[in-house]
């Protein structure tokens, strides 16, 4: 992104952009990491005085190793959505799918980052919904040069809260080739043709039976529900209606979301029964 003008972000006084970790020492409090920018301009950010583009790094967006994928916290929605098929992924299909379920257009997918929607912690972050789903495992360069790796669904902890401290960032997402090689089933519910998802839910069968459904959007943080096979559709419906996550905003109150997910969940399992 080549930063023109500070726009609603009239606070900002200096941008610096990072090209090794080093650079990345001025990050705190009233200075803040950026990529595609999409989400910082979402709403006010009068504590910021500056801003560190992580763009400048030039990390390779995606990378198919042996082990599974890896994708930099500043892949954009365009480049994800663009992933060429691998064989033996079953669950290529959902990248795609999740890039559609962020309300933006093809100028925000242009813009709009991985690990931007990720670090925003929005429970209707799509990118949260499919990494959290196919067992993504966020790394975090820590402030004081440290590294650390933790589940995508422990990175996020509630609505706009996560695992990062001033200082820290978001470096890149690793995907495991057992995920990668699921059959996945992906389901979005909104309350408008055009809005924000009230629920998006993903189930993934792996390659050794296990099952696991994940919901996200509907609830503060993404919740698996995992069994060593496929269960009987009474089972999930249960569990799916314990759940105790659920919240109110205008893009859905906690009841719709809670009752409208135990029928999404028994599309994806008869889907992947199938």
């Amino acid at each position: 992104m080549v930063f023109t003008g500070t726009v609603d972000l009239n606070t900002v006084t200096d941008v610096r952009l990072a090209r090794d970790r080093t650079d990345l020492a001025g990050l705190g409090p009233t200075v803040a990491p950026f990529a595609g920018g999409s989400a910082l301009y979402g709403e006010p950010q009068h504590h910021l005085t500056g801003l560190v583009d992580l763009m400048t790094f030039g990390w390779p967006s995606l990378t198919v190793t042996d082990d599974g994928l890896e994708i930099a916290a500043t892949c954009t929605l365009a480049e994800l959505s663009r992933l060429a098929e691998q064989p033996g992924w079953l669950a290529h299909h959902a990248f795609f799918e999740c890039c559609t379920y962020l309300l933006g257009s093809f100028k925000v997918w242009n813009v709009a980052t991985v690990g931007g929607n990720i670090c925003a912690s929005l429970p209707a972050g799509p990118m949260t919904s499919l990494t959290s789903a196919l067992e993504g495992v966020a790394l975090i360069w820590r402030a004081d040069g440290t590294d650390e790796r933790m589940p995508v669904a422990d990175f996020v902890t509630g609505n706009k809260s996560n695992a990062l401290t001033p200082g820290d960032i978001l470096r890149s997402i690793t995907i495991p080739l057992e995920a990668l090689h699921s059959a996945v089933a992906t389901r979005k519910i909104a309350l408008s043709p055009l809005g924000r998802s009230g629920l998006v839910l993903l189930g993934r069968l792996g390659p050794g039976g296990d099952f696991v459904l994940t919901v996200t959007a509907g609830t503060v943080r993404p919740v698996h529900l995992r069994y060593a096979s496929l269960p009987d559709a009474d089972t999930l419906r249960t569990d799916v209606l314990a759940i105790d996550e659920w919240f109110t905003d205008p893009h859905g109150a906690a009841d719709w979301r809670r009752t409208v997910s135990t029928v999404l969940a028994a599309e994806i399992l008869e889907e992947l029964a199938s």
